[in-house]
């Protein structure tokens, strides 16, 4: 009998029932018209009395006489009913625990897989820099919202700067939000200040700071491009993050350097502080010990241009050497940063 029918006829044992059952065990038989009539039953309620005593396997017909019902041990009945369903039930829980065996087999085959996954959807390394800036080229000419950059050095080949400027105008144009960052040294070359200039009159927008983090171009705060780094060797290949989170942490750094730079390409009025924080900037970094050709590197200029600095700061504080004139200039406080920017 199907589990619910033997549900539904349990749920049916009520004290009606187990009376008639007691009555049945007393007289060693069931006989419906001896129960209803002790009982004060109807007819009908008699054979449903019946019924659920027999769905329980608590009257059983006795051999050779199929009408005469004999009522049976709880015990016995019990066996009878629940034995099958017990036996399926063992069954179902050696199945349950092969599979369940089976299935955490493939755990580690899982977790693999989606790491691997994760970690070709959100990482990616492109060693040709040709291919490199196909990528680029063809996602900024897909872009829609915005692009954010940071070009760390000074002066950028021509050719680069040309097409810099033909990609620049596409953006702004669709009305894609541009934003670049640029060392100050970048504002010494003529090229430079034709792309800042051109774009910044079409609403692009272009700032400057001394010392930038490592080139970054963010896509609609969707794809980044990040430069590979190794410590053992340089690289050229470049690293393609598409995970949300990180993209957005960039997007932040982005925001950082964006809000104490210096504007640029809208006026030359802003030649004289530029040219204060380049100083300021090789003036902090005598003081911290470094090599003439770190300061050069670290802010974007040739080692000559650093020197030529480094001889009229020294000029200025009347310092002897380049170490005495970070050593002044900390003296005197002229380390502190200079007035807010927009």
């Amino acid at each position: 009998m199907a589990q619910g029918s033997v549900d539904s006829e349990f749920d049916r044992l009520d004290d009606v029932s187990a009376e008639a059952y007691r009555i049945a065990v007393l007289e060693g038989q069931f006989r419906a018209e001896a129960i209803a009539a002790e009982l004060g039953l109807s007819v009908e309620d008699a054979q449903r009395t019946e019924r659920v005593l027999r769905v329980l396997r608590l009257l059983h017909p006795t051999p050779g006489d199929p009408r005469r019902l004999t009522p049976v041990s709880p015990d016995a009945a019990s066996s009878e009913l629940l034995g099958p369903m017990e036996e399926h039930m063992g069954q179902m829980e050696q199945h349950v625990a092969r599979l369940r065996s089976q299935l955490a087999a493939l755990q580690p085959i899982y977790f693999e897989g989606r790491k691997m996954r994760n970690h070709l959807e959100a990482f990616d390394t492109i060693s040709e820099p040709d291919t490199i800036q196909s990528l680029i080229d063809s996602l900024l000419k897909r872009s829609k919202t915005e692009v954010l950059t940071v070009q760390p050095g000074g002066a950028r080949p021509s050719h680069l700067l040309e097409s810099a400027k033909k990609s620049c105008l596409d953006m702004v144009s669709r009305g894609v939000r541009l934003r670049s960052i640029y060392q100050h040294t970048a504002r010494t070359d003529p090229g430079t200040q034709a792309l800042a200039r051109a774009v910044s009159a079409e609403g692009g927008q272009f700032r400057t700071t001394d010392e930038v983090i490592d080139r970054l171009i963010v896509i609609d705060r969707e794809v980044a491009f990040l430069p590979q780094r190794r410590p053992s060797a340089s690289s050229r290949a470049a690293v393609i993050v598409r995970e949300p989170t990180l993209v957005n942490y960039l997007c932040s750094v982005h925001e950082l350097l964006w809000r104490t730079a210096l504007p640029f390409g809208e006026s030359d009025a802003d030649t004289k502080p530029v040219l204060d924080e380049v100083k300021r900037a090789i003036i902090r970094l005598l003081a911290e010990g470094h090599k003439d050709e770190l300061v050069a590197r670290r802010l974007g200029m040739s080692v000559r241009t650093c020197r030529r600095h480094i001889s009229e700061i020294a000029t200025e504080l009347r310092a002897g050497s380049r170490f005495q004139a970070g050593a002044t200039a900390a003296a005197q406080g002229l380390l502190g940063p200079l007035a807010d920017t927009p």
